[in-house]
């Protein structure tokens, strides 16, 4: 999930966390053997590939289950997943960008605009929010990896094109083509990273009033259960007052 809303706080507001890590984990298995048969299986040369597994090993995914992943791809074994992506609005008249790895189109089309509906919002079609966002690459750091001047530093000298920088986490946005270089330049100072991959950064923040937070956040649950969707990205912005009150 990416939008101002103290994601990891809600995180932790519902519970059940070794439900989600395993839902993570699945998650992060579908996309490496995605990226793997996509491209090559060796990560030395599949950008995407080595992006995926350097998250999974950041979230403590378990060697066996990488490596289980990438022979699902390597052989052929007929699990094939499409990409797809949904746009639409949220509560308070948020953007939303919605990405999928299915098998089963009408499956996660049900999953998606169910868990929109029943929350305040509407799909829209292809285009109806993803030009207020821009396309780039990730790279998240733990607090723990520095403070902001260090990161900063360490960011202007990889290469990178804007930081950001909370009590949670450092967000490092980068060029598309130039996310695995400035990936590789930051672990040589920092250490590997939390996460690597492309997001959909907003051009603008929407405030979030208390009453749409509550229906929002349900919203971001309820696409986060679904097995086929990957990530969400937002342009919300939930304040620590409103989040306090929930």
């Amino acid at each position: 999930m990416a939008g101002h809303s103290k994601f990891k706080n809600i995180m932790h507001r519902k519970g059940a966390q070794d439900a989600k890590r395993s839902r993570m984990f699945s998650k992060l298995a579908r996309e490496i053997t995605t990226a793997a048969k996509a491209g090559n299986s060796d990560p030395e040369f599949n950008p995407r590939l080595r992006a995926v597994i350097a998250t999974a090993k950041a979230n403590s995914m378990p060697k066996d289950n990488i490596e289980r992943a990438l022979k699902k791809a390597e052989g052929n074994d007929g699990e094939n997943y499409e990409e797809i992506r949904y746009e639409g609005f949220g509560p308070g008249g948020t953007a939303i960008i919605v990405e999928a790895l299915t098998d089963n189109r009408n499956r996660t089309a049900t999953d998606v605009r169910t868990a929109f509906a029943k929350n305040g919002g509407n799909i829209g079609g292809s285009g109806t929010v993803s030009h207020s966002f821009d396309r780039l690459g990730l790279i998240t750091y733990g607090a723990d990896a520095g403070d902001a001047d260090a990161i900063f530093e360490a960011a202007l000298e990889a290469g990178a094109e804007d930081v950001e920088s909370g009590d949670e986490e450092h967000e490092i946005w980068t060029a598309v083509e130039n996310l695995h270089e400035v990936a590789k330049a930051l672990e040589a100072k920092l250490g590997e990273a939390q996460a690597v991959k492309l997001a959909w950064r907003p051009h603008n923040q929407v405030e979030v009033s208390a009453e749409d937070a509550a229906m929002l956040l349900k919203m971001l649950d309820a696409l986060e259960d679904s097995d086929d969707v990957q990530s969400v990205f937002g342009n919300y912005d939930i304040s620590d007052e409103v989040m306090a009150s929930l």
